[in-house]
């Protein structure tokens, strides 16, 4: 049994349409609107004494008869006669008081029902707010009082419609954080044509067009809206519909709180996702250093109006802290993408590359709360990627991309949206994408690095031996990183330790590794995904006298063709397993090659 059902009493009074009195189910008629408007009175005052002079007043204006008070009287004992012992007409105090007892009358419950139902939405129980409310408007069969005196209607109606419409602004918004905003448009569309000036449901209004999809129409409805209180009340929108109108203009508008979603089943099921904006940006890292100009040249891509770049790769060797710095700026931006940050590392563990058909489920799902079939094909999911993001503004970090095979269906053709990339590969054929290199820390802040991570004390006794840590890590941030946390883990270490340990070379390769940092491993990956003709030279490039060298001195080593060997030179240099030294100027050759002193350890 629901509110909104009478549990078992013998007498009902509804006023939520015609004024209606019944008894053991049976109807009884009321056929004189005057006796009507005085047992509607009586209904509507329920725990307090209605005045004579009241009665007569919703009976005949000021105006009475001469036998008003006689006609009252009657009225009265018609309805004594009528209702029997079950219901109580107390006389004093020159009124009458009606006690109600355990008879049924709708008004009462509808009220019972309201409250409950905005209970339920203030604390998020949203499909339950619904169905109480949806209860509670049942019980009105038409207009309010719609058979009395006028008198009566002009004094209490009015508090009555703004009950109603309250619950049913309630209801529409339960409604709404339900995701059922094609369902509400044609309701809100009347109402707010009816209710031109009642802010509440022009917002309803908006946050319905706008999640169909109807941006411009959401924007025209605040414009009429504001138009209206201007021009009949001189007065502009209140800060809600105020905010509101800013959200659809940025596109910033939240999704529904508790969306229905069907599942594959057909019924409905939850989503952890539901009613979250995706926020799927790693911690940052609280002792970033360096790194101003490329971090600043990142940002300025990421803001920037769009035009031919729609995103920034960032392109370095492994562990040159591409993703540290993908990530600082991902969190330095994060209020100019607040309908969300999407991440993700598109290595596995064992470094081969994901699938983007897997990628684009995960994104997918972020971005559409459900636990039904997604599209099982790349084609269809990335159809359907673009097609969410093309009107939100979304930021999308795709970190440690393989190729430009694997990132081209990740990206997002949305206006609003920015792509951030990490790569060890150039991707220099992804159309409106701004490639930045990521290098080797500088001296300096490379033992800034080793300082954020150990204390000045070591370093500030031992200069020399953090000079040549810093030499030995060639500038690379996860060399120095490993180095700092080997050093953090060993307090009774000096540095000088862990230099000697180094120096030794390609007998302490586990040196390069602590907890979860392993330079190896990220190194192993960058040869694993070469060409396999080309691991035997970068083998032997690394087994070389150390030093810059040009195309034909490795084509010498390597006893190759000089233009064969240019092209494998080339292709280690693209993925900085070699790097390219434009300083070298000797003879006619503007720049040589080089094999850093860890891709020369680590490689043999």
């Amino acid at each position: 049994m629901t509110h909104g059902q009478n549990p078992g009493s013998d007498l009902e009074f509804r006023i939520l349409g015609p004024t209606e009195m019944w008894a053991a189910g049976v109807r009884i008629p009321l056929t004189a609107a005057k006796q009507r408007t005085v047992l509607a009175a009586l209904l509507i005052s329920p725990g307090r004494f209605v005045s004579d002079a009241w009665l007569s007043e919703l009976l005949w204006d000021s105006a009475p008869p001469a036998t008003g008070t006689a006609q009252l009287y009657t009225y009265i004992s018609r309805l004594r006669r009528i209702c029997g012992p079950e219901l109580r007409l107390v006389r004093k105090h020159r009124g009458y008081h009606l006690v109600l007892g355990a008879a049924w009358f709708d008004w009462e419950v509808f009220q019972q029902l309201a409250e409950q139902g905005r209970d339920d939405l203030l604390n998020g129980r949203y499909a339950e707010a619904a169905g109480c409310l949806e209860t509670a408007l049942d019980l009105w069969s038409g207009p309010a009082l719609s058979d009395v005196t006028e008198f009566l209607a002009r004094a209490e109606l009015p508090a009555l419609e703004e009950s109603r419409l309250t619950v049913v602004e309630n209801r529409i918004e339960a409604d709404l954080a339900l995701g059922r905003h094609s369902r509400a448009l044609p309701e809100l569309t009347r109402l707010v044509a009816q209710h031109p000036a009642r802010e509440s449901l022009r917002g309803h209004l908006m946050t319905a067009l706008y999640r169909c999809d109807r941006q411009m129409d959401a924007l025209r409805v605040y414009e009429q809206g504001r138009r209206v209180l201007q021009q009949e009340l001189g007065v502009a929108p209140g800060p809600a519909l105020r905010e509101l109108h800013r959200a659809v203009l940025l596109e910033e508008l939240a999704a529904p709180a508790a969306a229905e979603r069907l599942t594959a089943g057909g019924g409905t099921a939850p989503s952890p996702w539901t009613g979250l904006v995706p926020a799927m940006l790693p911690t940052d890292t609280t002792d970033f250093v360096g790194r101003d100009g490329e971090l600043a040249e990142v940002l300025g891509g990421l803001r920037g109006s769009g035009g031919a770049h729609r995103g920034v790769a960032l392109v370095g060797a492994a562990g040159s802290g591409k993703t540290a710095l993908a990530v600082r700026a991902g969190h330095a931006c994060r209020d100019d993408f607040r309908q969300g940050q999407l991440y993700i590392d598109l290595r596995r563990e064992d470094g081969r590359p994901k699938n983007p058909l897997d990628v684009l489920g995960s994104f997918l799902r972020a971005l559409l709360p459900i636990r039904g079939r997604l599209p099982g094909t790349l084609d269809e999911r990335a159809q359907l990627y673009r097609s969410v993001l093309s009107r939100r503004r979304v930021l999308v970090v795709l970190d440690n991309a393989a190729d430009d095979r694997q990132v081209r269906p990740l990206l997002a053709s949305g206006e609003g949206c920015r792509m951030l990339i990490t790569s060890r590969c150039p991707l220099a054929s992804l159309e409106g994408i701004r490639a930045v290199p990521v290098g080797r820390l500088d001296d300096g802040a490379a033992r800034q690095l080793i300082v954020s991570v150990v204390g000045h004390a070591r370093p500030d006794a031992e200069p020399e031996a953090t000079r040549r840590l810093v030499e030995l890590c060639d500038g690379l941030p996860l060399a120095l990183r490993i180095c700092a946390a080997r050093l953090a883990a060993r307090p009774q270490w000096p540095v000088a330790r862990l230099v000697d340990r180094l120096d030794l070379g390609q007998g302490r390769l586990d040196e390069w590794s602590e907890g979860s940092l392993d330079l190896r491993t990220a190194l192993r990956t960058s040869v694993l995904q070469l060409e396999p003709t080309l691991r035997p030279v970068l083998r032997a490039l690394a087994r070389a006298k150390p030093g810059s060298f040009t195309a034909a001195e490795a084509a010498e080593l390597l006893r190759w063709s000089e233009e064969r060997t240019q092209s494998a030179l080339d292709a280690l240099a693209e993925v900085w397993l070699l790097e390219v030294d434009t300083a070298y100027g000797a003879g006619a050759t503007p720049y040589a090659y080089r094999c850093s002193p860890l891709v020369r350890l680590l490689t043999r």
